[in-house]
């Protein structure tokens, strides 16, 4: 199955996060959650746990050097691979980066081609593939809700609810993977398969169904705005 990786990208320069956004979901293998500043970084880092942070140096309110010692003595976000860029040629500025946790240091101006080998590497490093394969169960509890993969049936406090098959699958694979933000891209490769022509806005359609199915627990399903859904505990 093909994995999606979330990368935060901090930079107060618009243009060239935009670069990077661009060259990046291009890829077709990596969302992108953008950040202007070093405040907003540590937030945007504690809220959805990208898998690798692209970070400038230089930025108002925090440097990118705070930043990184912030998310490396933080123990949610202390494993997260982080990339400096920066207008520096200083050899000391680049010690220090790497010192304080940082797994790779990149020049500007930049060159998009290399940016993205260089996160495709750190992610191969980082995160073996039989590590970051998403992976579901047969049969799953969550409060009451219940949900038994082999006899297709959902139960909510005890009541067995129908779920058409592809609204069973996707709240299947919404709660296998509770917590995790999954963007409308691994959900429709996951439902509907990667050869299967399905627009976006089908995702959003049987969320809604599955959601006024759920009742109580429909808002656990959540909505993060430009990147795509999370069942939430």
């Amino acid at each position: 199955m093909k994995t999606n990786y979330r990368i935060l990208v901090v930079d107060n320069e618009n243009d060239i996060v935009d670069l990077l956004r661009y060259n990046l979901e291009k890829e077709k293998e990596f969302t992108v959650i953008t950040a202007s500043n070093g405040k907003q970084a540590i937030e945007h880092a504690l809220e959805f746990k990208p898998d690798l942070v692209l970070l400038d140096i230089m930025m108002p309110e925090l440097n990118g050097f705070d930043v990184c010692k912030k998310l490396k003595n933080s123990p949610s976000t202390s494993k997260i691979p982080i990339l400096f860029l920066t207008a520096k040629e200083n050899e000391i500025d680049e010690i220090i980066g790497l010192e304080l946790g940082a797994d790779d240091y990149i020049q500007k101006p930049i060159s998009p081609r290399k940016v993205v080998a260089r996160v495709k590497s750190v992610i191969r490093r980082v995160y073996p593939e039989n590590e970051k394969t998403i992976k579901t169960d047969e049969h799953i509890y969550f409060k009451r809700l219940e949900i038994d993969t082999i006899a297709h049936i959902v139960k909510i406090d005890g009541e067995e609810v129908f779920f058409p098959k592809k609204e069973f699958q996707l709240l299947h694979f919404l709660l296998s993977n509770k917590g995790k933000v999954l963007s409308r891209n691994i959900l429709l490769n996951q439902i509907w398969g990667e050869n299967v022509y399905v627009v976006d806005r089908t995702i959003d359609v049987h969320v809604a169904k599955v959601r006024e199915k759920l009742g109580e627990y429909a808002d656990y399903i959540e909505t993060i705005k430009g990147l795509g859904y999370r069942f939430n505990d």
